[in-house]
């Protein structure tokens, strides 16, 4: 096989220091790939050459067919526990690590491709993927990226020339994803499950000096992790819950090392506020509703916590368990802590209150009743803060029902003295006009199955730039119409 010029310079730490812990692999070969979208801003930022790589060539690498010099394809190995089941053997059933750059930054970045084809971990699929889940990923990606929340990126969607049948024939697509790492929770669970104590403690040891160096030389370093990761996921997805975001499919094998947000799969955006809110045409009993996600996430450390549970104290089990369990229950108090600093910024409120879990809770309880549309509130704010308060109000069914709230948050603003003209700008500098509505998506992501991609770009044009409002995008900045029906949403594998 022919490799293509060096467009990528490679240092695959994972193929080359990792033995055992994934399978060398190639990608399928498909008829005829043609670049769809490709991000060029990220390849810059990833020190790559656009110009390039937005070429038939870089079509061919993309989906997988020609393999870029220096790359050392392979499918990497997981397990997970996915809607409470523990399931011992997972892994890339299709996808291929390609390998590691390191950007402009100095960081580490992974490149995988997903859509690839079959893999040893396929599990009787054809591992492949069709054009509607990949553009699905890229968009709600780069609007995670827009909205300052840690994200997996798309680098690259192409088509394949082939037909996928999913309840029918759909176009194939291969996505180009960007990661600070693939390391996941199920990572750790697969060798945990088979007794491999000593695997265990090299994929920690890989896991600190990719993520956490400073961690290397210091005591105790295994549960230092683990309390690095728990931090990161609690503010993560303190993150999500800040901006609407339902992940849909939060399985431990989709939880990361990193504190990045992987896998946007049957994902979506709340409209009308709803702690119980389900999307996913497989979350048949709520498991990962909205307002659930940070029980779950705790639920997911605690499965890692099993998993490196040999590491914490080799000599003592009760003192490791013990261990663990204290660092563990810090998760709801450092959870608390991001999700109230950040409905304080989003509510221009500068300093803290004892009253103040209580206080957005009674905004939350208002908004459920009213059936408010989350984002839209928090956008009006900022008009309200400058006294005028009619488009806030008339987000709710019953006006009235929101004058409580907002009379006591004026109070608090005029308390702290804040200035309204500069308060009005900032809370437009926090909370986004607009979100990756659900519809929008949808609209977008239909039109694309027919070959028609100007939607999605569009979408991508308005999601890049969330805080800034602009003549001409109500439709992007409103939620669906009332006649549009439930929305759901599919893993699309």
């Amino acid at each position: 096989m022919t490799a293509t010029p060096s467009l990528f310079r490679f240092d695959n730490s994972y193929a080359r220091d990792m033995s055992g812990f994934y399978v060398p692999w190639e990608g399928a070969k498909v008829p005829s790939p043609e670049l769809v979208l490709f991000n060029r801003s990220l390849a810059r930022e990833l020190d790559l050459e656009p110009d390039l790589l937005e070429t038939s060539e870089g079509a061919a690498i993309f989906a997988g067919v020609t393999p870029p010099d220096g790359a050392s394809p392979l499918a990497q190995v997981y397990a997970g526990h996915q809607f409470g089941g523990f399931s011992p053997q997972l892994g890339d059933g299709r996808a291929l690590l390609i390998g590691e750059i390191i950007d402009r930054n100095g960081q580490r970045r992974d490149i995988q491709l997903k859509g690839s084809g079959p893999t040893p971990f396929s599990r009787g699929g054809d591992g492949k993927a069709v054009i509607g889940p990949v553009l699905r990923e890229y968009v709600i990606g780069e609007a995670m990226q827009a909205l300052g929340i840690p994200t997996t990126r798309a680098l690259a969607a192409v088509t394949t020339g082939e037909d996928i049948f999913r309840e029918g024939p759909k176009p194939g697509a291969v996505l180009t994803r960007v990661a600070a790492s693939h390391l996941r929770v199920g990572t750790f669970q697969f060798f945990a499950a088979r007794g491999e104590t000593e695997k265990v403690r090299q994929l920690a040891d890989y896991a600190i000096s990719r993520h956490d160096p400073d961690l290397q030389v210091q005591e105790d370093r295994y549960l230092k992790l683990f309390a690095r990761v728990m931090e990161r996921q609690a503010a993560l997805v303190a993150q999500w819950v800040l901006v609407g975001f339902v992940h849909g499919v939060m399985n431990t094998d989709n939880t990361t090392i990193s504190g990045e947000t992987i896998d946007y799969g049957p994902c979506a955006f709340i409209d009308s506020y709803n702690p119980a809110a389900v999307f996913s045409s497989i979350d048949h009993g709520g498991r990962y509703a909205f307002g659930r996600q940070p029980m779950i996430m705790q639920w997911n450390l605690a499965r890692l916590a099993e998993a490196m549970l040999a590491l914490f104290s080799p000599d003592d089990l009760d003192m490791a368990v013990e261990r663990v369990s204290s660092e563990l229950a810090r998760f709801p108090e450092l959870y608390g802590e991001h999700w109230l600093a950040g409905m304080r910024r989003k509510t221009g409120i500068q300093t803290a209150s004892d009253d103040d879990k209580a206080f957005f809770e009674r905004l939350l309880d208002v908004m459920h009743e009213q059936n408010v549309d989350y984002t839209l509130f928090f956008r009006h704010l900022g008009t309200a803060a400058a006294g005028d308060a009619s488009s806030l109000r008339a987000l709710a069914e019953t006006p009235e029902a929101l004058d409580s709230w907002i009379g006591e948050w004026q109070s608090r603003l005029d308390t702290e003295n804040t200035d309204r003209a500069d308060l009005k700008a900032g809370l437009s500098s926090i909370n986004p006009a607009y979100i990756p509505r659900n519809h929008m998506v949808e609209a977008a992501l239909q039109a694309a199955e027919t070959g028609d991609y100007a939607p999605v770009r569009k979408l991508i044009e308005v999601l890049e730039l969330p805080f800034d409002e602009r003549a001409g995008l109500d439709d992007f900045a409103h939620p669906a119409p009332q006649d549009h029906g439930p929305y759901r949403t599919f893993c699309g594998t």
